[in-house]
């Protein structure tokens, strides 16, 4: 869809495509066009002498695809604070606050399903689990629902797998944290950091492996967590927001223009840019800045993008389609009750 655009907050109506200015994407004549407009946000260089044909990978999710059972919150009659940070809510969940790197990979699916699993899991405990749901396991072994590893998949399909066959724990890359810790290495295809160029157009799915790697206890099946219910949630702005509120942070997806892989800081609003693919992410609050309501978001880029990983897009307008394709589900808690007590 089309994304509406506010600007100091006047709506700019774009009559036609022919009174968007066109500019290559990467390039210093966007960064400047987005940046004299003087919107809510600021552009600026990430990706470092990349070929668009491999950021395009890097937007790794399938819009529209199959849908699970919606959820309502009815959030009618409930009262939402202006402003709403799941890291602040829960700061016992360290994994709120985690910005994961999904390498050179088409993982986005994977991972802000896993992401928003880890702390849910945490939120529905009270603190009392703390675990770092893999990544590497529901990319490699989700691979019919899902849809093709690291050419792209289906948020939905990870929830559902997360409910049916359960995924194992995993940190990143080299932690040895968990039970399949993510192999694809992080790369530098922002700014000019320390760690490894990226090169070629994206990595190779990780073998679906049924094993912990070598000194991890317990084993592979007991090392399980499972969803008790997934769903998705209605695109309306407040049963967003009140889904967040009562459960955590919530997977959703949308579409990267070009625009956007120049955002440096702010409220992110499309204004100029061709569509360049579907991209999923973990919402974990809201708020309004000088007059602009905002979803906050966690990204899986490194934390060398955008807000230290971080963004924030407009609100309440299904921006870019952030509203129409949110996921999210409960986990099994009962299979913590030894914890619990």
């Amino acid at each position: 869809m089309r994304c509406s655009v506010v600007t100091l907050g006047l709506l700019v109506v774009l009559t036609s495509a022919r009174n968007i200015p066109h500019f290559p994407p990467l390039s210093h004549d966007l960064v400047n066009y987005i940046n004299k407009l003087n919107t809510t946000w600021k552009a600026g260089h990430n990706f470092r002498d990349a070929d668009m044909s491999y950021v395009k990978t890097l937007c790794g999710t399938f819009l529209h695809g199959p849908k699970l059972p919606e959820r309502f919150e009815f959030a009618a009659d409930l009262v939402l604070p202006d402003s709403f940070d799941s890291r602040q809510q829960w700061p016992n969940c360290p994994t709120i606050g985690e910005i994961r790197d999904q390498g050179s990979c088409g993982s986005c699916w994977a991972f802000g399903a896993v992401e928003a699993m880890s702390d849910r899991i945490c939120v529905h405990t009270n603190g009392k689990v703390n675990v770092e749901v893999s990544a590497e396991d529901l990319l490699s072994c989700c691979q019919f629902e899902c849809g093709m590893g690291c050419n792209g998949g289906y948020p939905s399909g990870a929830w559902r797998y997360w409910t049916e066959k359960g995924l194992v724990s995993g940190g990143l890359y080299d932690s040895h944290v968990g039970c399949r810790p993510y192999s694809i290495p992080p790369c530098e295809h922002h700014t000019n950091g320390t760690r490894p160029p990226c090169t070629g157009e994206g990595g190779d799915t990780p073998e679906c492996v049924r094993s912990c790697e070598a000194g991890y206890f317990p084993s592979y099946q007991e090392d399980k967590h499972y969803g008790m219910s997934s769903y998705s949630v209605p695109g309306n702005e407040k049963e967003i927001m009140s889904e967040i509120y009562k459960n955590g942070p919530v997977e959703a997806a949308f579409t990267v223009y070009s625009d956007f892989l120049m955002y440096k800081s702010g409220v992110y609003q499309h204004v100029s840019g061709e569509a360049v693919g579907g991209h999923a992410i973990r919402i974990l609050g809201w708020g309004v800045d000088k007059g602009t309501p905002y979803w906050l978001v966690a990204n899986s880029w490194n934390t060398d993008w955008g807000e230290n990983g971080f963004f924030r897009i407009l609100r309440g307008q299904d921006h870019c389609g952030i509203e129409s394709e949110v996921v999210a589900g409960t986990p099994r808690t009962s299979q913590y009750w030894k914890l619990l007590g």
